[in-house]
């Protein structure tokens, strides 16, 4: 029988990519500082950096993306929120359907993806909906894949401009048997950037079309 890795084997990990570093603390009761969170030389609001720290177990990984998106936060938010409809920016996803709860926290949506992925299928769970911070996670709970354990974090936020919106998208997940900590983040970031740039171009037609009509 596998033993309960105790809480101080975790690592509470906040990403600051912009120095290639990554704070921790030996115990999962600790709190990090309130430092400022970078990611490429943008600011993250401490409102939105706070749902960026993750526990880490001994062999997982942890990491984030970032997309600046030319759309205000409402255009952005209107098709992240849609936890029933991820096919609507992110091309890896075939199709999904909700097999329990009606969209609030709890729910639990069956996702299939496009063939030639090392995946089938996936069962995953909303975690959180914040309409009012612009907050959404979910947590992989089955399914025919690689990725155990995997969580996600999506933040919005308005540009240091104004005018914008800043995605900030983190997760951690198993390292699968066979594969590195680097070739998991890489696999893991390549698909999170490939939907956030996808998310980019949708939220500015949305943006577009709705300034166009008003």
């Amino acid at each position: 029988m596998l033993s309960t890795p105790s809480k101080s084997s975790l690592l509470l990990h906040r990403i600051n990519p912009s120095t290639n570093t990554t704070a921790t603390t030996n115990t999962t009761t600790q709190f990090q500082k309130r430092s400022p969170l970078t990611y490429c030389g943008i600011a993250v609001p401490d409102s939105a950096a706070r749902y960026h720290t993750h526990a880490v177990g001994p062999n997982q990984c942890c990491s984030a993306v970032v997309q600046e998106i030319s759309a205000p936060v409402s255009s952005v938010w209107s098709v992240v929120r849609r936890f029933d409809n991820p096919q609507g920016y992110k091309h890896f996803v075939k199709s999904c359907h909700v097999i329990v709860g009606d969209g609030d926290v709890g729910t639990l949506r069956e996702v299939h993806v496009v063939s030639g992925l090392p995946a089938g299928h996936s069962t995953e769970r909303l975690e959180i909906l914040d309409d009012e911070r612009h907050v959404i996670s979910f947590s992989v709970v089955g399914g025919d894949h690689r990725l155990a354990n995997y969580r996600s974090v999506t933040t919005l936020h308005p540009s240091p401009e104004g005018d914008g919106t800043v995605v900030l998208e983190s997760y951690v997940v198993d390292i699968p048997p066979g594969n590195t900590k680097e070739d998991t983040c890489v696999f893991v970031d390549t698909i999170v950037r490939c939907n956030l740039q996808s998310l980019a171009q949708i939220a500015e037609n949305l943006s577009r079309r709705n300034e166009s009509s008003s």
